[in-house]
């Protein structure tokens, strides 16, 4: 299995509402992340998307990082995406956590890339359906409770 990316998507609930609305002091955090991982940068914008709600976007040669900030909710979606197969982004996360100091977090991990042949990589559906006996029975029954309470 050859792995071409990893994406770490993670988030923080219930952060230090000081620290969110300060979108100065974020951007510096990021840059500190950035020179401290030695990534190399191309772009990144920050941008009000409303009221309470804005995103922050680094892109560097070794990959991105996305944080959509919600102010009001004190909370913090991240995407850390980096292009490389032993990349660590739960390492970056771990900076970002102890950025915003969340009371909760929820990560997950995927594996990006070429996973072998396409019949490998085919989605794997699981569909279970009850037998349409089993279900008339059913109904057959609760019906017969129903008619017995309405005697009473």
């Amino acid at each position: 299995m050859k792995i071409l990316a990893r994406h770490l998507t993670v988030d923080l609930f219930n952060c230090k509402n000081s620290k969110l609305k300060d979108s100065k002091q974020i951007n510096e955090a990021i840059e500190e992340i950035q020179e401290q991982f030695h990534f190399t940068p191309i772009n990144s914008c920050s941008e009000q998307l409303d009221e309470h709600h804005y995103a922050i976007m680094l892109l560097f040669r070794e990959g991105h990082i996305v944080l959509h900030i919600y102010t009001e909710l004190k909370y913090v979606a991240i995407d850390i995406f980096l292009c490389q197969e032993q990349a660590e982004p739960e390492r970056i996360a771990q900076a970002m956590r102890n950025f915003f100091k969340p009371d909760k977090i929820k990560s997950t991990l995927l594996k990006r890339g070429s996973f072998g042949t396409p019949k490998d990589i085919r989605p794997k559906v699981k569909t279970r359906v009850a037998p349409l006996r089993k279900i008339h029975n059913t109904g057959a029954k609760v019906l017969r409770v129903l008619a017995r309470r309405n005697r009473s």
